[in-house]
């Protein structure tokens, strides 16, 4: 019996050793640190915006992961911008997770440490560089209207009086509202006039061609990325591409300027990466897989 209790007595003494050892870590001063501490990196970005990131609904759940359980893994999402967020997890040498909150969320800032970063897709524009900061962009996408291939309109002068869609807080938004100092573009980067339309938002600009696909007559067209009506049209979605590009997006990671945590070193870190995807081909290479093309060199 005073064996038993000796044994107990060092076991005891060990955790309490090993508690303090723990208590006495030292805590990371920036995320970057943080990140790598625990292992994952959690990016905010989009499920239902194909070919950029949608849910694989053919992968599961990896079973041997560090992703907190309301995250996604990337055996359940796929698309041009999930490889891009693998490619920062790999370089930091850790895990890749995805948060899926509203676009209008991740856009308003005020991220409460929620998620590390957005790999969204997300133009940089002066509003949204008053609450967050960017890194050097990774792609570049045309903007476009797309209309209902029955509604015979073939010129963006005949949508004046129309009803157009757009996802909720986008620059597709702020550019149909006529809102240019919310789109925050350079004038070289704007090459038409939004007509004077209704807009009628939805939460996703993706869910406005899929609300045209089934059935949905309260608008004719939409405002989007070039891939995404491309996407659109190959999977079968009864819209055409109204004319050229009306204005050219840079596209970027995001971060929270109200981070607790400063996010200068991992922006560097993202920054470096990026370049050197540049420069090898990488970023080309996923580009031309998703979207058939290279769309990671600059239109200016």
């Amino acid at each position: 019996m005073k064996k038993l209790y000796q044994v107990l007595v060092v076991a005891l003494l060990a955790s309490l050793v090993l508690a303090a050892c723990g208590a006495n870590a030292p805590q990371a001063d920036n995320l970057l640190d943080a990140i790598k501490q625990r292992g994952y990196l959690l990016v905010s970005t989009d499920p239902n915006y194909e070919p950029q990131s949608f849910l694989n609904t053919e992968g599961k759940r990896l079973s041997d992961t560090k992703c907190p359980s309301d995250a996604l893994t990337t055996a359940e999402m796929q698309g041009f911008d999930v490889d891009v967020a693998k490619s920062i997890g790999d370089a930091l040498g850790v895990e890749t997770c995805f948060a899926t909150p509203s676009w209008d969320a991740i856009t308003a800032g005020n991220w409460a440490d929620k998620w590390d970063l957005s790999v969204g897709s997300m133009t940089i524009t002066t509003a949204r560089q008053s609450i967050l900061d960017f890194s050097i962009p990774y792609y570049y996408t045309p903007a476009v209207v797309a209309v209902r291939a029955d509604s015979g309109i073939t010129e963006l002068s005949q949508l004046e009086g129309q009803s157009l869609c757009v996802g909720a807080s986008t620059t597709y938004d702020q550019w149909l509202n006529h809102d240019m100092e919310g789109l925050g573009l350079p004038e070289t980067s704007i090459y038409a006039e939004a007509p004077n339309v209704t807009v009628v938002p939805l939460e996703t600009d993706q869910e406005c061609a899929q609300a045209i696909a089934a059935g949905r007559e309260d608008f004719i067209g939409y405002v989007t990325s070039g891939t995404v009506v491309d996407a659109n049209i190959a999977a079968g979605f009864p819209v055409v591409k109204l004319g050229s590009t009306v204005y050219s997006e840079d596209l970027a990671a995001a971060f929270d300027k109200s981070s607790s945590l400063p996010t200068d070193t991992l922006r560097a870190e993202v920054d470096k990466l990026f370049t050197a995807m540049h420069n090898d081909g990488r970023l080309s290479e996923l580009s031309i897989k998703w979207f058939g093309s290279d769309l990671t060199q600059s239109p200016k």
